[in-house]
């Protein structure tokens, strides 16, 4: 047997140990392919249908950038990864040592043991990533809105770049296996594994600190959900709850565990006294990584909640619900609005798609506000669909919610506020109105949190002549003119919304402005957009989710020579296969489940705060990402369950 063929066989007989660190390489370089599988992909490059250049620029900077992180997350998670399992061979090294291999060789089985993995795991990478080519393709392209898909191509370019990249990455971390286990006498090195461990301690008073923050910081959040917009205080509040994470794993869980241990009861009752004090050193050997399992998770269903939500068609009707908008100033030529209203509507005619066009005129008032007529607000409401108001009296008046903001304020006003007397000025024009309770469907869209007062048509041509009279010239010279279109399934104009809009903007008037809108292309923009950031952001999230899922493995793994002995000592003293599944069982839950339910709980409070934002309901995205993690969780959990307590059962007598 030459020294290569001694190489592999160490790694086939290490299996076991080697099998997380191989499977979160292959993930790593097949997640990194599909990176690179999109972005070189000819409709990215250059360009989506119907998309901004902005999005086209994104998708190749941001998929570039994910790369990046990929490349120098990977190598990080990889190195410490393969420095753990080094700690784990130290008595193996020891006895090599002794029988005569000298330092160079050892590190020269070293490289070779990590080449042989890393060639395999780019292999199986590149492999898995192009079987999984055309599913992702076709994910991605529902995600950025794509019509006929992402077509797929041959990624020869992909593949290059990948292979290559962690080529290199595996030759670093070969190089630098070596120095991982340098240090360290011969018989430290055999006697590695004999070393006690003290007894994990923790603080009281850092325990309670641990609340504390993470209370502070969801108080945070929420008062800047709820109207404070105050970006530091956001920042702070997310680092609040990180610090206090990280002493929640680092010091309360220890000092719950030792609490329990103190209650003589509970700690005696059955197989509590080896579940409790296998436990206190369970949570702190791994509290940095349940910590980082934590704040990964978290970031990772956070991200792509609100990408989700961000992107749902309902929300973007709900801030605008008109198909098409078109404004245009009070000296704009008339020849040119009428030319472009009957392009408008010919348009919508030609694709057979039922429309109501409404207008309005707005009135400034003194204060920043806006004045409607009722009859403009009542058009535009009933074909929308929503309730049609009446104003009994010439001096009543009601407002309505311009945006989601002014719209959660209406919400949160109380009824029996209402009716209050109000003062309109135009100019020196003045009418006192009685306010009626406010109309919170959002029907007048405008970009500011002005106030938008709905008034009689006789007050509103009142006021507006007066202050014609006042100033001595036309007010609608300087008034803008806005004009709507209602389309009841304004997704059905997809097909022909770029093309008008880019012959609407192609021509200009000489004199004033036009500014003509849609809706569904400023979705598709909006959607595609946020459909780069959703799959940058959420590969990362599954890659680190997958390198914390190897890591609780390989933590499980590493101490298993040291279980096999404690349970089988225990076993000759009566410990049962029922009980050592119960033990097992409950030492798994912890390990597996404790770090996903911080994150989800750190993730509700963000989606509430969102839903404050918003004033829409991100319950069904939320619910989707937490399935789908918890899913995976699930069936990681039950799979290392059944090998690790099958190997125990074996060993058990």
């Amino acid at each position: 047997m030459n020294f290569r063929q001694f190489a592999i066989n160490n790694v086939v007989r290490n299996k076991r140990i080697y099998l997380a660190h191989f499977l979160s390489s292959t993930f790593s370089v097949m997640i990194f392919f599909i990176y690179a599988l999109l972005l070189f992909h000819p409709d990215l490059k250059d360009g989506l249908k119907g998309s901004s250049q902005t999005v086209t620029v994104l998708a190749n900077q941001g998929l570039m950038i994910a790369e990046i992180i990929i490349f120098i997350f990977s190598f990080l998670f990889l190195l410490y990864s393969v420095g753990s399992f080094l700690k784990t061979r130290k008595k193996e090294f020891g006895i090599f040592l002794m029988l005569g291999m000298t330092r160079r060789q050892m590190n020269r089985l070293l490289f070779m043991e990590n080449m042989c993995i890393g060639i395999a795991s780019i292999v199986a990478g590149i492999g898995l990533g192009l079987i999984f080519g055309k599913l992702v393709l076709l994910i991605c392209g529902s995600m950025l809105a794509v019509e006929n898909s992402l077509r797929f191509y041959f990624p020869l370019k992909g593949i290059v770049l990948t292979a290559g990249a962690f080529l290199l990455l595996f030759v670093i971390i070969a190089l630098c296996s070596s120095l991982l286990i340098r240090k360290g006498t011969l018989i430290e090195l055999v006697k590695s594994e004999e070393k006690p461990k003290p007894e994990p301690k923790a603080s009281r008073l850092l325990s309670l600190l641990s609340v504390v923050l993470i209370g502070g910081g969801y108080t945070g959040v929420f008062i800047f959900a709820w109207g404070s917009y105050i970006f530091p205080l956001l920042f702070g509040s997310v680092l609040s709850v990180i610090a206090g994470t990280y002493l929640l794993f680092t010091q309360l869980s220890v000092y719950v565990i030792r609490a329990l241990k103190r209650n003589e009861g509970l700690f005696l009752r059955k197989t509590n006294l080896l579940l409790l004090s296998e436990l206190t050193y369970r949570m702190k050997d791994n509290a940095v990584m349940f910590f980082m399992v934590s704040v990964i998770s978290a970031s990772a269903f956070t991200g792509i909640g609100s990408m989700l939500t961000i992107g749902d068609p309902r929300l973007s009707s709900m801030t605008n619900p008109y198909a098409f908008t078109y404004v245009n100033s009070g000296d704009t030529d008339s020849a040119v609005v009428d030319r472009h209203m009957r392009k408008i509507e010919e348009t919508l005619v030609d694709h057979e798609v039922p429309y109501v066009k409404g207008s309005y005129q707005l009135l400034y008032e003194n204060n920043n506000n806006y004045i409607i007529k009722l009859s403009e607000y009542n058009r535009l409401a009933k074909a929308l669909g929503y309730e049609e108001r009446v104003l009994d009296r010439n001096d009543l008046a009601f407002n309505t919610a311009p945006n989601i903001a002014a719209r959660k304020k209406l919400l949160d006003t109380k009824e029996d506020s209402y009716p209050y007397s109000a003062d309109l000025y135009v100019g020196e024009q003045h009418a006192q109105v009685q306010m009626l309770p406010p109309a919170t469907d959002i029907v007048i869209p405008i970009d500011s949190e002005t106030g938008v007062y709905i008034v009689s048509d006789d007050m509103y041509s009142k006021i507006r002549e007066a202050y014609i009279a006042e100033i001595g010239m036309d007010v609608d010279f300087y008034s803008n003119q806005t004009t709507f279109f209602v389309v009841k399934d304004w997704m059905t104009t997809r097909s022909f919304a770029p093309e008008l809009l880019d012959s609407i903007q192609k021509d200009p008037p000489e004199k004033g402005y036009v500014d003509f809108s849609s809706l569904v292309v400023d979705w598709l923009n909006n959607k595609q957009t946020n459909g780069i950031i959703l799959i940058v952001s959420g590969l990362i999230g599954i890659v680190f989710f997958t390198f914390a899922a190897s890591f609780t493995y390989f933590r499980l793994y590493a101490d298993l020579e040291r279980d096999e002995a404690q349970y089988r000592m225990i076993g000759k003293m009566g410990l049962s296969r029922l009980e050592l599944r119960k033990i097992v069982t409950r030492q798994l839950v912890l390990m597996f489940f404790l770090p996903l339910l911080v994150a989800l709980i750190h993730s509700s409070v963000a989606f509430a705060a969102l839903y404050q934002l918003v004033q829409f309901s991100v319950l069904e995205h939320s619910l989707q990402i937490f399935m789908v993690f918890v899913s995976m969780q699930i069936i990681f959990f039950a799979l290392v369950r059944w090998r690790y307590l099958r190997h125990m059962y074996s060993k058990l007598v």
